[in-house]
């Protein structure tokens, strides 16, 4: 059985990249879209990252 492709495709993130701060120190504002969109998807597997790890609790090495 093969994933629908409507669900799997993140679509562009339109409302953060309007919604981004103007003149913030912390973030620099990205008026390209498609580097915008690499940028927000790097993040969010970044946290999705962050999130699974936190959720295998302590590593013991």
């Amino acid at each position: 059985m093969t994933p629908n492709p409507k669900h799997t495709k993140i679509q562009f993130p339109l409302w953060q990249y309007l919604n981004q701060p103007l003149f913030s120190q912390d973030t620099k504002l990205v008026l390209n879209p498609q580097r915008f969109a690499l940028i927000w998807r790097l993040r969010l597997l970044e946290r999705c990252w962050a999130k699974e790890c936190d959720a295998k609790g302590p590593q013991q090495h």
